[in-house]
């Protein structure tokens, strides 16, 4: 049994999934804020392997349920408030759920690891999805991150994040839960919550909305197709190290413009834009937030060396097939419109 905390996620689901076509029975742990959503788990809710549990992962008792009734040989936690901008207005809510909550979880873990027989307890993985952006920022000449980087987080998303990541790095030591931390690119793909760069740019694009960019949209970020990073999650629950650190990259460098572009051009040409303007014409460069980071960018190469990963979704390709999604799905995100509107476009693809 695998137990995958905040799978009714945009990163969550599509590791759900994989694991249910797997036929590898898994139970998700979710407290169903804004950005989840049931509707990307409904055509595999009724799979006998399929268990969900609604579960805020800051309730210790109700973690305790779930390990005594499901009794789970890995755990990949996920759950996280992860959209930088809601961070910046309101970082009480990163706090409780990246850090407390990861608290809350790797307590219970412990808890559970130690009451089971000593072969179980070999096979036990506890492992901890974090990001790129508890290294900071790159300039545009450094080498990117690997596993050995210094944190030095810059919004208080990031900085919730490397609170967590050191809250597990100490559990492992101190108690011996065998952890594993991972950090990944920015995602994109289907079933993206439309407050993230990507999906967002792709809904405004097809509605003919304004299109805002943070800056001059020369921020650098390194993008990886969710399934290329739940591939590379399941090879880590499968072979990975304990106590190893893995960085998980798609090695597909972009100018936030140049992705923005990008998206605006592919609807073009399946959705005929009402003016004769194109829609890169929608595109406006609105203020910068405070604190954004210029480059992000991961070297996977521990990756490839020790589980044979390497992402393979070319960026293009999967971006062309992202926005056919949206463009084929708007019964998925049209409800969705409403949790997003009022706010300007985040610049982080994550979950």
């Amino acid at each position: 049994m695998h137990l995958v905390t905040g799978g009714a996620g945009f990163i969550g689901s599509a590791l759900v999934h994989a694991l249910v076509r797997r036929s590898t029975p898994v139970v998700n742990v979710d407290k169903l804020t804004y950005a989840a959503n049931p509707a990307s788990l409904a055509d595999v809710a009724d799979e006998p392997n399929y268990h969900f549990e609604h579960v805020d992962v800051c309730d210790a008792l109700a973690l305790r349920d779930v390990f005594q009734r499901y009794a789970p040989r890995v755990v990949l936690h996920l759950a996280a408030e992860s959209h930088v901008d809601r961070s910046i207005d309101t970082p009480a809510d990163f706090v409780r759920t990246n850090i407390v909550g990861t608290f809350t979880l790797l307590s219970e873990a412990r808890r559970y690891w130690t009451s089971l027989p000593a072969d179980e307890a070999a096979r036990f993985r506890f492992i901890g999805v974090s990001t790129d952006e508890v290294f900071g920022p790159l300039r545009a000449a450094d080498a990117p991150f690997d596993e050995r980087s210094r944190y030095d987080p810059s919004s208080p998303y990031a900085a919730s994040k490397a609170g967590a990541d050191h809250l597990a790095q100490a559990w492992h030591r101190t108690y011996g839960l065998p952890l594993i931390t991972t950090y990944a690119s920015n995602n994109f793909g289907p079933r993206q919550f439309p407050e993230k760069l990507i999906p967002l740019t792709i809904i405004n694009a097809i509605q003919e909305r304004p299109i805002d960019v943070y800056g001059d949209g020369e921020q650098r970020r390194d993008w990886i197709h969710v399934e290329d990073h739940v591939e590379a999650l399941l090879a880590i629950a499968e072979r990975g190290r304990v106590g190893e650190r893995y960085t998980i990259a798609g090695m597909n460098e972009r100018r936030n413009i140049d992705v923005v572009n990008a998206v605006c051009d592919l609807v073009d040409a399946s959705v005929p834009r009402s003016a004769r303007a194109p829609r890169r014409s929608l595109v406006r460069f609105v203020e910068d937030r405070p604190g954004h980071d210029y480059r992000y960018a991961l070297d996977p190469a521990t990756m490839r060396a020790q589980l044979g990963w390497q992402p393979r979704r070319p960026f293009d390709a999967a971006l062309a097939e992202t926005v056919q999604w949206y463009l084929d799905n708007r019964a998925w995100w049209e409800p969705l419109r409403e949790r997003a509107a009022g706010r300007r476009q985040g610049l982080e693809g994550r979950e």
